[in-house]
């Protein structure tokens, strides 16, 4: 069976960032208008049913339930993982934005130039590699048991594997708010056209779907 490598609900502002400048821990998204962004999914009934009954049900939903379906290991940036930048030794303590319970649930590669020990919390342990992105992806793909691959971000790092010619499916949730600076993904979604089939999906919430697959 095929093994993809899938970036699956990203999100991006309508001037193409996902994320602003001056990240830190405080702001997980620098500058940018992280509620703004996030909106769509925090609506929906599968991210407000984990704490109680309620929430949106339809495109954004389905989107958000299928966010680890047949996902077998996940390769994020070095920014995505942490705020902070240089040696690993500087911030021994630093053990990911989530605490005990990850979102992930697999294998996870963090990309950096920095060596660290794996890193296990519950049932997602974080291995930190250095590699052009074919190299990590190989790493990738033998740890998720024959199951996808997500590739989560940040945005140059999503770019990365683009340019690559590696990512076999993208969605990425569009939001009507402008970030201006920071991390870009594009300066204009049409630009992955050669080499992807592209369908645009609008959503009542007021985020806008882009999904491409391989040409």
């Amino acid at each position: 069976m095929t093994q993809l490598l899938r970036v699956h609900n990203f999100m991006l502002s309508r001037d193409g960032f996902g994320a602003g400048l001056n990240q830190c821990f405080e702001r997980p998204f620098g500058d940018a208008d992280q509620p703004a962004l996030f909106a769509w999914v925090g609506a929906t009934a599968s991210w407000v049913g984990r704490r109680e009954p309620g929430g949106t049900r339809g495109l954004d939903d389905y989107f958000t339930r299928d966010f680890g379906n047949n996902i077998g290991a996940e390769i994020m940036g070095r920014n995505k993982f942490s705020p902070y930048r240089g040696p690993w030794q500087d911030h021994p303590e630093w053990e990911g934005w989530w605490g005990d319970q990850t979102p992930f649930h697999t294998p996870v590669f963090v990309m950096t130039h920095h060596q660290r020990p794996s890193l296990t919390l519950t049932d997602t342990t974080f291995h930190f590699v250095s590699g052009d992105p074919a190299d990590v992806l190989t790493q990738a793909k033998a740890a998720a048991g024959g199951k996808d691959v997500r590739l989560g971000g940040g945005a140059s790092t999503v770019r990365q594997f683009l340019d690559a010619g590696l990512v076999d499916t993208l969605h990425v949730a569009v939001a009507d708010v402008e970030i201006g600076a920071g991390s870009r993904l594009w300066q204009s979604p049409d630009e992955l056209d050669d080499w992807f089939h592209h369908e645009v999906v609008p959503s009542p919430s007021g985020v806008t779907h882009h999904l491409f697959w391989r040409r």
